[in-house]
């Protein structure tokens, strides 16, 4: 199975005066709407569309060493597996960062990701124990269990530190973003670009809070839905398994 990702370049632009090196160690908030509208004919898909969990990241075009300084995100990394299910679906994280992936329920799991991003497979591992994977990438990768095709999550890991992730009403703040030039990339799990005149050119960020406006996204297919065991076959039917 081929599972295809979308990550989009988004383009606004705003007027700002010369930046002084004084100002570069200081940021500001850069926002965005993500509208999320349907493709027509719908695509067949195991959840509705939603404007939560779009990605917004921000990439230096000349980067230095401030554009390092303003923005934390911290860790630890975990994907926790309980109830038969990853928990939280999906972590965004700095490339080359550690994920953990506990394992809490009272039976195995196996954990793999053979697609796109950091390909790996941890094997089984009894409840109780953890074990972990370095994403030392850039990119995304979707994650499974080998045991229960009904596991899924994701890991974005990303070479910069000024992304956000929209909300459950499509809003999105990138805090403390220094002035400088950046590409603008925009990932969503379920949707892709609506407009072509948002996937080109570069974002100015200024002294002042930048507005980038309306991203418009539309409804993909369900990347979760069908995929293969790590052997690229069909899972076995499991209403005989204990686990």
């Amino acid at each position: 199975m081929r599972i295809i990702h979308s990550i989009l370049l988004v383009t606004a632009c705003s007027a700002f005066a010369h930046v002084a090196p004084s100002a570069q160690a200081q940021g500001v908030d850069v926002t965005a709407q993500v509208i999320l509208q349907s493709k027509s004919p719908a695509p067949k898909r195991k959840t509705p569309i939603s404007p939560v969990d779009v990605v917004v990241w921000l990439t230096p075009l000349q980067p230095d060493s401030s554009h390092h300084t303003n923005v934390e995100h911290p860790g630890p990394f975990r994907l926790v597996q309980k109830d038969k299910q990853f928990t939280p679906h999906m972590v965004v994280v700095p490339t080359g960062t550690s994920v953990e992936f506990p394992n809490k329920d009272p039976f195995f799991h196996n954990v793999f990701s053979l697609f796109n991003g950091k390909r790996f497979d941890l094997g089984l591992y009894e409840s109780g124990t953890t074990r972990s994977v370095r994403f030392d990438r850039e990119g995304v990768s979707y994650i499974f269990c080998n045991i229960h095709p009904e596991m899924g999550a994701i890991v974005l890991a990303l070479s910069t530190p000024y992304y956000a992730v929209s909300d459950i009403t499509g809003a999105v703040i990138l805090h403390n973003v220094p002035p400088g030039t950046y590409s603008l990339h925009v990932w969503s799990e379920t949707a892709q670009s609506a407009k072509a005149s948002e996937v080109q050119g570069t974002v100015q960020v200024g002294l002042t809070a930048l507005q980038l406006g309306d991203l418009h996204l539309e409804g993909t297919a369900d990347p979760m839905k069908h995929h293969m065991n790590k052997f690229g076959e069909e899972y076995r039917p499991s209403h005989d398994a204990p686990y």
